[in-house]
């Protein structure tokens, strides 16, 4: 009777072994599927912007033979630049009339020396407004500890985070657990649309994870996420 009990509790602790191998092996292929969904969708994304590279191309191609041919099939325009030109001597021949009228205001050029003033006077304005040139790399400098970033946080250790996934959260600004933590409904639905998920999140209980390690609950997390962590993690 002993035997047949034993084998009985054997078979079951089988079932339930299998059970929990099975779900986790369907969740990774799961997520195996939404990474190739995602490559395909890119790839026929690319693909349609090659091809509207290439009409636009053609299409630039097409525009310039046009133009070249339409500027050979025009002589006119040769002729026109030929009778623009002509005028030039009748404007030769009033130059003595107009240098006669200017000679008498030659004299006035005696009063050169005024614009050394000037000049000499500029020197100082351009010298003061040197040194505001010189200020501005020291605000850069100032300025520049103020660009710190934050710290981001491993995202791995989320169940269902791998480094497919990473990629995609941090593409959307998501690096830390408190940003996780502090999702709403709205935030699920978003991220999920981007990441091809379908209830995922809240399957995988991502937030609950978060919320626990970003209150540095290790040993709550390591409790109610065993798995966390390993190589099965995604």
């Amino acid at each position: 009777m002993s035997t047949f009990f034993y084998m009985l509790l054997a078979f079951v602790v089988g079932i339930l072994v299998g059970w929990f191998i099975w779900g986790r092996l369907r969740g990774e292929l799961d997520s195996l599927r939404g990474d190739l969904d995602r490559t395909r969708s890119e790839r026929d994304r690319l693909r349609a912007g090659t091809d509207q590279l290439k009409a636009e191309l053609d299409a630039c191609g097409r525009a310039r033979a046009d133009l070249e041919s339409r500027l050979r099939n025009t002589p006119t325009a040769k002729a026109g630049a030929d009778k623009a030109a002509t005028p030039a001597p009748a404007a030769l021949m009033s130059t003595p009339a107009a240098a006669t009228k200017a000679a008498p205001a030659k004299p006035a050029a005696a009063k050169k020396p005024a614009p050394a003033k000037t000049a000499a006077a500029a020197k100082p304005a351009a010298r003061a407004a040197a040194p505001k040139k010189a200020a501005a790399p020291a605000a850069k400098k100032a300025a520049a500890p103020k660009a710190a970033t934050g710290r981001a946080d491993n995202l791995r250790r989320l169940i269902g985070i791998g480094p497919v996934n990473e990629k995609l959260l941090k593409a959307q600004g998501v690096t830390t657990y408190a940003q996780i933590a502090a999702w709403t409904d709205a935030d699920v639905k978003r991220i999920e649309e981007v990441l091809n998920f379908d209830g995922r999140i809240a399957r995988e209980k991502w937030i609950e994870q978060a919320k626990l390690l970003a209150a540095g609950d290790e040993a709550e997390f390591a409790r109610q996420f065993p798995t966390a962590g390993t190589a099965s993690n995604t």
